[in-house]
């Protein structure tokens, strides 16, 4: 059966909110999903996306409205302005690549960088940070940090930008199944509805 492929930023908080349904949907239907972390300041900047800071203050303040409705749904704690956001997410994003590469287990590792980001207080741009997420995830971090910097680890990833692009994707999180694009983790739904409509 097709996995889902997941193109998501590493810095995103809603890919934060969404990750655990995420991995439910794909457990219940017993389908793979292909993690593929992007650059999303490159994606915005071909197809017209806006970068938080540079938003209007009435789409900023929307977004801290949305995120305070779906946290209280979720029951999941979010600093809406955490002190370190959306740094680098370049060697995170590598990590995580490097990682999928090695046969280790992505979905509690990206959780682990998010979380770190959003609800921890922790900047994911540090390589001290990163170190120490790698070793509560009980990975070897001096291991996954080195592979991470080898060029074939960082083609993969400018690769993964393009191919989203190529996709249609233009925004954090989306997921690709059967061809068909779903936008944001309110859209999970819709995703395990395309699922069983394809069996």
């Amino acid at each position: 059966m097709t996995d889902i492929h997941y193109y998501f930023w590493m810095n995103s908080d809603w890919a934060y909110l969404g990750a655990d349904r995420l991995e439910a949907i794909a457990r219940r239907h017993g389908i793979g999903i292909q993690y593929r972390p992007v650059d999303l300041p490159s994606v915005y900047s071909r197809t017209g996306g806006v970068l938080l800071g540079q938003r209007a203050a009435e789409r900023q303040a929307y977004r801290i409205a949305e995120l305070k409705r779906w946290c209280r749904k979720l029951g999941i704690h979010v600093n809406l302005e955490p002190a370190y956001m959306c740094p680098d997410a370049s060697l995170a994003s590598c990590i995580v690549i490097a990682a999928d590469r090695m046969g280790a287990e992505v979905y509690p590792l990206c959780k682990a960088i998010l979380r770190a980001e959003w609800s921890e207080e922790r900047d994911i741009s540090s390589v001290e940070t990163l170190h120490a997420i790698l070793a509560e995830q009980q990975l070897d971090g001096s291991q996954l940090i080195a592979l991470a910097q080898e060029p074939e680890i960082a083609q993969a990833y400018r690769r993964y930008t393009e191919e989203a692009i190529g996709h249609g994707v233009f925004g954090s999180p989306s997921y690709l199944y059967h061809g068909e694009l779903f936008w944001g983790q309110d859209r999970l739904e819709m995703l395990e509805e395309a699922i069983v409509a394809s069996r």
